[in-house]
């Protein structure tokens, strides 16, 4: 199965999960009003609008050492990251993992605030759409490749038993993979047994997130052949001499691709 093939179902979006009722404050407000406003919505930020231009975001933390009547423009980010509503949740997802903030304004082609996704919020949905259906795919090539019936269970598997099929990984995409593990949020891994033989098909940057983290089994789903056949995977494990995750490299000198961010400048 080619992992850049297109998908027969669309792809989840930020809009089909983003808030839309969403709290916001004026630049003009004052840091002493802003402080007051977290307090009574239990918030830990909100996005500064002019009407409903996003101009800034404002956290809890812009407000720590800042002077109770100062205005927020004063103190708010301006350099924002932000979301359109078409964009992939699974890009969404890597724009909070990466940028370590907790929220993300979606807007939409006019600049207007639509909405905002929430670290949590974005990455458990990616879990609940995206590996049930990536899963489904690849039992139904193998069965059509192979000729062969494969049965899927759900279960823990010890990391160190695992055999990786991918050579690489990348430094700057390990952190995020702690993040979710540290938060019990990272899906689960997908492999594949075969002649006895355990291979990692997908999760190889949670694997090393959890080595570096001392876990020693996680959650899988497990699809298992019932005849002996040669994989495709187990070849390039083969030629690449991987037998265990600690023959993955980790690349620390270039930064994994990030398909869709928005950086607007104020």
């Amino acid at each position: 199965m080619s992992p850049t093939a297109p998908s027969d179902e669309p792809r989840p979006t930020v809009g089909q999960y983003m808030t839309l009722h969403v709290e916001v404050v004026s630049p003009d407000d004052t840091v002493s009003e802003v402080a007051k406003k977290i307090d009574i919505t239990g918030h830990d930020g909100f996005p500064v609008c002019v009407g409903r231009q996003v101009v800034g975001f404002i956290t809890a933390r812009d407000l720590l050492l800042s002077n109770n009547e100062v205005s927020i423009f004063q103190v708010m980010s301006k350099d924002l990251l932000v979301a359109h509503p078409g964009m992939a949740i699974q890009d969404a997802a890597r724009v909070i993992l990466r940028s370590g903030i907790q929220k993300l304004p979606v807007i939409d082609d006019a600049g207007n605030l639509a909405g905002i996704i929430s670290n949590s919020d974005v990455i458990r949905s990616q879990i609940e759409r995206a590996t049930p259906e990536k899963v489904g795919k690849l039992l139904r090539t193998l069965e059509s490749i192979h000729g062969t019936k494969i049965t899927q269970k759900r279960k823990n598997v010890f990391i160190n038993l695992l055999i990786p099929t991918q050579k690489t990984v990348y430094a700057d995409e390990l952190e995020g993979r702690s993040y979710e593990l540290s938060n019990g949020l990272a899906e689960p891994l997908v492999v594949i047994d075969c002649n006895d033989n355990l291979y990692l098909a997908d999760g190889h940057h949670r694997v090393l997130a959890a080595h570096s983290l001392r876990i020693e089994k996680m959650d899988a789903y497990v699809l298992i052949l019932d005849k002996s056949v040669e994989l495709g995977m187990a070849k390039t494990a083969a030629k690449e001499g991987l037998n265990t995750i600690q023959d993955i490299t980790i690349v620390d000198y270039a930064r994994h691709p990030l398909v869709e961010t928005t950086r607007r400048n104020n």
